[in-house]
C-alpha cells in the first residue's frame, strides 16, 4: 500500500514538529509544514498531498477554516482540523467547509490515527460515488445524443413515407402505374434509410461502450468479397458497374465476418451513392506477407481536400454532397471497426475524378 502523504498547517513550530514525529511513527509521510493559509494553498498546489492536517488558528489573513474552504473549492483533498477549541460555533463553521473531521489538542496518537483512517475512507467513498455519478451522467448524455440524432434524422424518411402513403390512399384510382411505382420506391427508399440509420446508431453505441468485440473466424476473402459485390448489384444504376481485381484466387485469414462485411458494404455503398453519373467501381485486393489491402475505387464526385482530414469523425460529411442523403456516421464506425482489427484506413480523392479508400488489415490476427 503506498505511503499516505500529509501536509501540516500549524503556526506553532514545536507543535508542528511534534505532530510530524507522531505521524512518522504511525507510518505516514509528512511532505511539508507551513504556518499560513496562503502557504497551505501553495503547497497543496505543488505537492498534491493525500490529506491535510489544518490548525484553525494560523498566520496570515485567512484562518484554517477559510483556508480549508478554498482548498475544498480548488482541490479534492480531505482536510482534518486540529484545534484547542471545541465550542459549537467554531465546529459549525468547520463543518460547512466539507471537513473530514477534527482532533482536539493535545493530540493523542490513537485519536489521530483513527481520525485519519476514517477521513481517508470517507474520501475514497466520496470519490467512488462521484465517479459513479459521472459515469451515469455520461451514459445519460450519450443516450440523449443518440435519441436526438434518431429523432432528427428519422423525420425526413418518415415524412416521405407519410406523404406517399397519403397520396396512394387518396388518389389511388387516379394515379398511373408509373406514379404508383414512384411512390412505392420512395417508401422503400425511406424505410431503407431508416433501417440504416438505426443500425448505425446501434453499432456506434456498441463501439463507444466497448461492447463490440472481435469474433474472429477463418474467411476466404476473395469469395467473401465477390459475394458482397453480388449483394450490392441491385443498388447500382444502369451506368455503374462493379469489378473485382485480385492477383490471387483465394486467401483465407482470420477476421470478424460481421464487422468486415459492414466495412466493405459501407465503403462500396458510398462509392455507388457518390457516383450518380455512373462509372466503374473497383474492389481491388492485394495480399502481402503480413497484410491484406483493400482498395475501393470509384469515379464519382470526389472529396474536397479540406474535408478529407475530418471524414472519419462522427457526423462529418464532405461539403460537396449536395442533396445526397447520409448521416455522417458510417465512416466513423468503419474506422473504429478497422481499429479493432489493428488495421488502418486512408483516403485519396480528387473532386470530379473519384475517390479511393485504402484499408490495410493484418493477416496475423
Amino acid at each position: 500500500m503506498p505511503e499516505i502523504r500529509i501536509l501540516i498547517v500549524e503556526d506553532e513550530l514545536l507543535i508542528a514538529k511534534g505532530l510530524s514525529r507522531k505521524l512518522g511513527k504511525l507510518g505516514y509521510q509528512v511532505v511539508n509544514i507551513v504556518s499560513s493559509g496562503e502557504s497551505a494553498i501553495a503547497s497543496a498546489t505543488e505537492l498534491k498531498p493525500d490529506l491535510i492536517l489544518m490548525d484553525i488558528v494560523i498566520k496570515g489573513d485567512m484562518d484554517g477554516i477559510e483556508t480549508a474552504a478554498k482548498i475544498n473549492e480548488i482541490f479534492n483533498i480531505p482536510v482534518i482540523f486540529t484545534t484547542a477549541y471545541d465550542d459549537e460555533e467554531t465546529l459549525k463553521r468547520a463543518e460547512k467547509t466539507g471537513s473530514y473531521g477534527y482532533v482536539l489538542k493535545p493530540i493523542k496518537d490513537r485519536d489521530l490515527n483513527a481520525t485519519i483512517k476514517m477521513a481517508l475512507s470517507k474520501h475514497q467513498q466520496q470519490r467512488e460515488l462521484q465517479k459513479s455519478l459521472a459515469e451515469i451522467e455520461a451514459i445519460n448524455e450519450e443516450k440523449n445524443r443518440y435519441l436526438s440524432i434518431a429523432s432528427h434524422d428519422l423525420r425526413t424518411p418518415l415524412t416521405a413515407i407519410q406523404m406517399s402513403t397519403s397520396i396512394l390512399q387518396d388518389y389511388e384510382e387516379k394515379l398511373t402505374r408509373e406514379k404508383k411505382s414512384q411512390h412505392y420506391s420512395r417508401i422503400k427508399s425511406a424505410v431503407n434509410n431508416m433501417n440504416q440509420l438505426l443500425e448505425d446508431i446501434l453499432t456506434l453505441s456498441q463501439v463507444e461502450s466497448g461492447k463490440l468485440v472481435l469474433n474472429l473466424v477463418p474467411l476466404e476473402i476473395i469469395q467473401f468479397s465477390r459475394n458482397i459485390l453480388d449483394d450490392l448489384t441491385d443498388l447500382t444504376n444502369a451506368k455503374q458497374s462493379f469489378e473485382l481485381v485480385s492477383l490471387v484466387d483465394d486467401c483465407t485469414a482470420n477476421f470478424d465476418e460481421k464487422l468486415l462485411r459492414y466495412c466493405l458494404i459501407n465503403l462500396l455503398s458510398n462509392a455507388i451513392k457518390y457516383s450518380p453519373e455512373g462509372g466503374k467501381i473497383i474492389l481491388e485486393i492485394r495480399v502481402q506477407p503480413e497484410n491484406i489491402i483493400f482498395y475501393i475505387q470509384d469515379e464519382g464526385i470526389g472529396i474536397p481536400q479540406k474535408d478529407q482530414g475530418k471524414l472519419f469523425q462522427e457526423f462529418q460529411r464532405a461539403s460537396n454532397v449536395g442533396n445526397i442523403k447520409g448521416t455522417g456516421l458510417g465512416l466513423s464506425i468503419v474506422k473504429q471497426m478497422i481499429d479493432l482489427h489493428g488495421g488502418k484506413i486512408s483516403v485519396e480523392s480528387e473532386v470530379g475524378k473519384g475517390t479511393t479508400f485504402i484499408v490495410i488489415l493484418p493477416l496475423n490476427l
